[in-house]
């Protein structure tokens, strides 16, 4: 498997991942003439022709045959061009000495807070791929991309985890609070907004703060909470250093999870080493390797081992690599210490 930047080439397939998604994966809409447009941002973004606020790293996971069957995307900056919003989880006082009354009512605060940080986006993996190292590549191989051009993004990067909806696509979030302002379904407003159309938000949505005990029980109990299907990607985010800071998604009331740039355990911990063609033997552990190019971004895992400063891996992964020995590569351990979980 290879973590590569999309082409315009890879439009039919992404369609097919989009179509399979459902709904609440805003970013990757199921819609040709959109996808097609995303396509050829990130066609100027690998070229260098777009400013950070536009910038949209697209990645592909592509299989031994070629096969596109996972996406993945980083974004240089939210909000840079038009509004990005969240709701704020804080607490309104109401007190009354009179009747010796005093609480601290839960409340939702809506906001712009997140503006130009860098964002992890649009992951997702096609359900008959769903295992091995797939998903722990996919996710994480951004991250040396991160490592490599840290000047091409922000000092935090903050990721909107998809929030809990049931198995019939309804999500008790969005019942309780969106359909009173935008008198549409769950899917439709997701639809537009994959679609690039975020002015009716401003338009519809209450800048008042919204104090959750007014909300049904069904919706304060999702609050901050994933989709059973986003509960893997949150786990590895979380080990990675990411974590809830109290904001949520406007629609689906899912998590928005944060981290600076550079406390990323594979950012941080990654470290440029030279690559050598062998046999890694027994003492070999899983790595992610990049090949620190930016256009012709290859990023795979793969059994190595490190030897004074070299990279040890075998044949296969060098190819898929595009490399040959002597060349220079980023790398980091796949797994996270157990010291590190254990803080998570």
């Amino acid at each position: 498997m290879i973590v590569r930047p999309a082409s315009l080439a890879d439009l039919p397939a992404l369609l097919l991942l989009a179509r399979s998604a459902g709904a609440g994966l805003t970013t990757l809409p199921a819609d040709a003439g959109r996808l097609g447009q995303r396509l050829e941002w990130a066609h100027r973004t690998f070229a260098g022709q777009a400013e950070r606020a536009d910038t949209d790293y697209l990645f592909v996971l592509e299989d031994s045959q070629c096969q596109v069957v996972g996406i993945c995307a980083l974004a240089g900056a939210v909000g840079m061009r038009e509004p990005w919003y969240n709701y704020r989880l804080g607490s309104l006082a109401a007190t009354s000495r009179a009747l010796g009354i005093n609480r601290q009512l839960p409340t939702l605060f809506l906001g712009n807070d997140m503006t130009g940080h860098s964002e992890l986006c649009s992951l997702f993996l096609h359900a008959g791929h769903r295992n091995g190292l797939n998903g722990r590549l996919l996710s994480k191989a951004r991250f040396l991309f991160l490592a490599e051009y840290r000047q091409h993004f922000g000092d935090k990067v903050i990721a909107e985890m998809r929030g809990y909806c049931d198995e019939h696509g309804v999500s008790p979030f969005w019942e309780a609070v969106g359909r009173h302002f935008f008198k549409m379904d769950f899917a439709a407003a997701d639809h537009l907004t994959g679609l690039g159309n975020k002015t009716f938000i401003a338009e519809l949505m209450p800048k008042f703060p919204l104090p959750t005990c007014l909300l049904p029980e069904a919706a304060r109990a999702v609050i901050g909470r994933v989709h059973p299907n986003t509960e893997p990607a949150l786990g590895m985010l979380k080990a990675e250093g990411f974590g809830f800071r109290d904001y949520i998604d406007i629609f689906d009331g899912g998590p928005l999870i944060e981290c600076a740039t550079g406390d990323i355990r594979a950012v941080r911990d990654s470290q440029v080493l030279q690559l050598g063609i062998g046999i890694p033997g027994d003492q070999a552990k899983l790595y992610l390797i990049h090949n620190r190019q930016f256009a012709e971004c290859r990023i795979t895992a793969a059994p190595a081992r490190v030897a004074a400063g070299t990279l040890i891996v075998e044949a296969a992964s060098a190819h898929a690599l595009g490399l040959g020995a002597g060349a220079s590569v980023r790398a980091v351990s796949l797994a996270v210490p157990a010291r590190q979980r254990q803080v998570a």
